[in-house]
């Protein structure tokens, strides 16, 4: 790991965020922003607690017209993954807590998912539309592998024949494949990997604590051949640091069987772009300046950006070339040649005697 001698003592491995920064919501909370600014500041690596959080739904509609899906669904909120760019860590301060090192340190897990899931299903005049999980944090993060929640969704989603989307970065979600290929039978799931770089040191220091790229492959190898569709998601791509490998991604994700893929340019919206600065001075002090202008020539000089239409691929020459070298190997590769579309006419509430549609 690449430190300047002045912060490597700090270091906390195995997380991505190395502080918490001040959660714009909280009147009273004291953080660490700046280690030179307190004398004899005590800090200590955690072990990752759970807070049984309660919800009154749980199946939110996605209103943003770039995303991809119009309903998710989040088991847990905070990730132990610890990817530093996550946007999900923003959200993270609704719940009181920091978008850094509490974001993965402090997992919400929401026990009451499955009861509010069979009510939402239920309710009067739903059609049926397709339910995306991990919409915001990973739903087979390794709080899932203890309370199995997303696995119960999953359960309860092929009872009623109701069409799911997944999104994830762990291997865990092999230990589901029984659920995910009678699904897929029913042409009820789609399932996409999250690949952003194939460089494992690259992958040990920017998302600490997921399954290696390697793993990654395995599972749309193994997923594929049970028959389930499988596309892959290389996000966040950052200039300067991993967009050079989309044409070795793209053929790798192909050859284990992907069908689609689909990228997006990292932004640094919030308290992300503190957190990501930080991580990538202390990780990468010879290449930041470089990489940073690059994030920034892709959003009109900003590290962030919340323009619909243009905050997720960017814009700009660098944003226009990542965007054609995407396209041109997605076409050597095969991918996107047919769009997948699941079936919501099977959908039928149990103990009723006719479908819905």
């Amino acid at each position: 790991m690449i430190l300047d001698e002045e912060n490597k003592d700090h270091y906390f491995k195995g997380r991505g965020a190395q502080f918490n920064p001040h959660n714009r919501f909280a009147k009273d909370d004291y953080v660490k922003e700046h280690q030179e600014g307190i004398d004899d500041w005590e800090e200590t690596d955690q072990k990752t607690t759970f807070i049984f959080g309660q919800s009154k739904s749980i199946v939110n509609k996605v209103d943003s017209p770039d995303v991809g899906m119009a309903y998710s669904l989040n088991p847990y909120q905070g990730c132990e993954h610890g990817c530093t760019y996550c946007y999900a860590r923003n959200a993270h301060e609704y719940w009181g807590f920091s978008a850094g090192l509490d974001f993965e340190r402090k997992i919400v897990v929401k026990k009451d998912a499955p009861i509010l899931f069979r009510k939402f299903l239920e309710r009067k005049g739903w059609d049926a539309s397709t339910i995306s999980l991990s919409g915001n944090t990973d739903c087979y993060q390794p709080a899932e592998r203890q309370f199995k929640i997303t696995r119960q969704l999953l359960e309860i989603a092929l009872e009623y024949r109701q069409p799911i989307g997944l999104i994830t970065k762990n291997s865990l979600i092999l230990r589901d494949m029984d659920i995910l290929s009678e699904m897929a039978r029913l042409n009820l799931c789609l399932v996409y990997v999250s690949i952003n770089s194939l460089n494992e040191k690259l992958r040990q220091k920017m998302e600490p604590r997921t399954t290696t790229a390697r793993q990654r492959l395995k599972v749309v190898e193994d997923l594929s051949k049970a028959g389930i569709p499988m596309g892959v998601m290389v996000a966040p791509l950052i200039p300067g640091l991993s967009d050079h490998e989309i044409p070795a991604i793209l053929k790798a994700v192909s050859n284990a069987g992907a069908r689609s893929a689909g990228y997006t340019v990292v932004r640094l919206n919030g308290a992300i772009g503190g957190i990501f600065e930080d991580w990538l001075r202390k990780n990468y002090p010879d290449r930041f300046d470089k990489v940073w202008h690059l994030i920034q020539s892709c959003h009109e000089g900003n590290v962030n950006d919340s323009r619909f239409g243009e905050r997720m691929k960017g814009d700009g020459n660098i944003a226009r070339l990542i965007n054609d070298n995407f396209k041109l190997h997605c076409r050597l590769n095969h991918l996107n040649e047919n769009r997948i579309q699941l079936d919501s006419g099977l959908f039928k509430v149990p103990g009723t005697q006719f479908s819905m549609f």
